[in-house]
């Protein structure tokens, strides 16, 4: 169960109890957020959609909180869900849900996260003149585009050629409202990021739109400056490159798994008995890695891989592509201690273990190509 169906199968819940007189609600919220639990909870996912109900119900929150709890335990793929706090559902999911999630990734390819959410919905996004507004309202149109709506973009002037050719912003990109007016034409709040202090475009298309991007839009780009040359370096001080480069070593894992007969198939990542599996501290190359030992804390790459449909759709609500471009980081950072456990070593035969982390790491590695082309950046395979 996806965090999209399990979102659904928890406003089901709360509509059947409103159709069966348990609960009674004017207005039901048109979608529930479900996330990894905070400090306090358990579980695979959380939700507090009891203490949004509880007011409007004119019911404490734990009680209803119990009350969808009882229906919720009915449900197929829902193993447990306990109440904490002041009234969060905290909901276990079957064992084999990461092996579901995994499956769901894979078939999904780069679209996992998209949706329908905002089908219909005309969005207009209208940017500044500057090169960083019109980057950013590139990449919001790109998230919006893959929530189901029609983002209609304009410009205070026509788009300078070079961030055409090596920015990569649309060419026809309207300018029907004169330049310096500050006024939008719909219901968005022109775009107007810090401007980037130095022209972006000597650092190529890539780099350029990660240094605009990875910012929050009220903070600083550092472009031209001391830190400028980062998002041009080879190594893991640099984020950009840390998510390319756990991209790309998928990528060489799933041709390497093909060279020695075996091929990726979701399922438990550590034999029967044993822990989760990752190399000893050390350097994160092939000839760095450690013995395989096991480690006590929780892989926590799957909830994350989970959380990316919810990450899309508050990128989208937010107009903030700084929040997809965190996310790819840590999903990247999450990813490093599992790729050096995927191939068997030396004499070690390919067991099924070994098949659901190239499963993972495929579907980790998808998520970061789809991510990185939604930001109008490239995943290469070789790095």
């Amino acid at each position: 169960m996806t965090p999209v169906e399990l979102s659904r199968t928890v406003l089901h819940a709360v509509r059947r109890a409103v159709d069966e007189g348990e609960l009674a609600v004017a207005v039901l919220p048109e979608r529930v957020v479900v996330a990894p639990p905070g400090p306090g909870g358990c579980g695979d996912y959380a939700t507090n959609v009891a203490l949004q109900l509880a007011r409007p119900a004119g019911q404490p929150a734990p009680a209803l909180a119990e009350l969808l709890r009882t229906r919720l335990l009915r449900t197929d793929g829902i193993s447990d869900v306990v109440v904490t706090g002041p009234g969060f559902l905290n909901i276990s999911l079957d064992g084999d849900a990461d092996a579901r999630l995994v499956r769901d990734i894979l078939r999904a390819g780069p679209r996992y996260g998209h949706s329908d959410t905002l089908a219909g919905q005309a969005v207009d996004l209208h940017a500044a003149h500057d090169a960083r507004a019109v980057v950013l309202m590139d990449a919001v149109a790109r998230v919006l585009r893959s929530q189901g709506a029609r983002p209609r973009l304009t410009c205070a002037g026509p788009p300078e050629d070079a961030w055409v050719r090596i920015l990569g912003v649309p060419s026809d990109i309207p300018s029907d409202i004169p330049a310096g007016t500050g006024t939008g034409t719909g219901t968005d709040a022109p775009l107007r990021p810090v401007p980037a202090p130095a022209d972006p475009t000597p650092l190529g298309r890539d780099a350029a739109r990660w240094a605009l991007l990875h910012p929050a839009p009220h903070d600083r780009p550092h472009i031209g400056d001391s830190q400028s040359e980062q998002h041009l370096a080879q190594r893991e001080t640099n984020p950009l490159f840390r998510v390319r480069y756990a991209h790309a070593r998928t990528r060489a894992l799933l041709r390497n798994a093909a060279d020695l007969g075996f091929t990726p198939e979701p399922g438990p990542l550590t034999p029967e008995g044993d822990g989760p599996l990752t190399p000893e501290p050390g350097p994160l190359t092939p000839e760095g890695d450690g013995p395989l030992t096991p480690d006590p804390d929780p892989q926590g790459l799957l909830p994350l891989l989970a959380d990316h449909p919810r990450v899309l759709a508050a990128t989208a609500a937010h107009r903030a592509p700084d929040r997809l471009a965190r996310h790819l980081v840590a999903v990247a950072d999450a990813l490093a201690p599992l790729l050096p456990s995927v191939l068997p070593l030396g004499d070690e035969k390919p067991s099924a273990a070994h098949r659901a982390r190239l499963a993972l790491a495929e579907a980790a590695g998808t998520v970061l190509a789809g991510g990185l082309s939604l930001l109008g950046i490239d995943a290469p395979e070789h790095l």
